[in-house]
């Protein structure tokens, strides 16, 4: 990562004005290489499909946003937390993730007002809607916000789901560099990622449970036929 930024920071100073396309396209090649170095395999079904339009995924592993980015274009919401982590934030910050404080009420309307600003700019928005990790088969029931904006603005929602074969891969509560560790010192990861069809409904709460419906359903069907953590769930 350290060698991406600084070779791009460096680029960007003296040959080309740093753009959303560029910043999106620093991103792929890196996150495609670190897939390929950390050795994860992804089975994809589905594309993006609708831009502008808002992505929201089920959310397993930090390593997640790895998974999905080298397929989808999008301004990320994250947590805060990693706004304060060095490198990682600086790489975020370059390449389109909009940080929330999610206890905060001012952070959560402030990142709201930026995700609407960057909708009616033509951009796609990835929100993990859980609100945090989840171990779990079923999904943690989905935030609303979201589906209320999406609504509102009468832009589609389209749902991710991203599933992991294996145990190791999915987020016990552990530190992040333990997690890390714990989850690549093994050497393949496998995922399954699929995207939805588009939905849209001008009834924020219907929206919501339409896509919640959806990933469930996804969830189930992928591992209808894979042997994985939650086989005898």
């Amino acid at each position: 990562m350290a060698i991406f930024l600084g070779a791009y920071s460096i680029l960007s100073s003296f040959l080309f004005k740093n753009t959303v396309d560029r910043a999106f396209a620093l991103r792929r090649l890196y996150v495609r290489y670190a897939c390929f170095v950390m050795g994860i395999i992804i089975e994809k079904e589905g594309n993006p499909t609708v831009k502008p339009a808002v992505y929201v995924s089920n959310h397993r592993s930090l390593s997640d946003p790895l998974i999905t980015s080298p397929f989808l274009n999008a301004f990320i919401i994250a947590k805060a937390e990693v706004e304060n982590i060095p490198l990682i934030s600086t790489g975020a910050k370059l390449t389109g993730i909009l940080f929330v404080e999610r206890e905060s009420k001012d952070s959560r309307s402030a990142v709201r007002e930026k995700m609407v600003e960057t909708l009616e700019e033509g951009q796609n928005v990835l929100v993990y809607p859980e609100g945090t990790v989840n171990h779990l088969k079923t999904p943690l029931p989905y935030r609303p916000g979201t589906f209320k904006t999406a609504a509102k603005m009468g832009l589609p929602v389209i749902p991710i789901v991203l599933e992991y074969k294996h145990e190791k891969d999915l987020w016990y509560n552990r530190q992040m560099v333990s997690h890390f560790f714990h989850q690549f010192g093994w050497p393949l990861t496998k995922a399954k990622l699929a995207f939805g069809p588009p939905i849209s409904n001008t009834d924020g709460e219907l929206l919501k449970k339409e896509v919640e419906v959806w990933t469930i359903n996804k969830i189930n069907e992928m591992h209808s036929n894979w042997k994985s953590v939650f086989s005898n769930q």
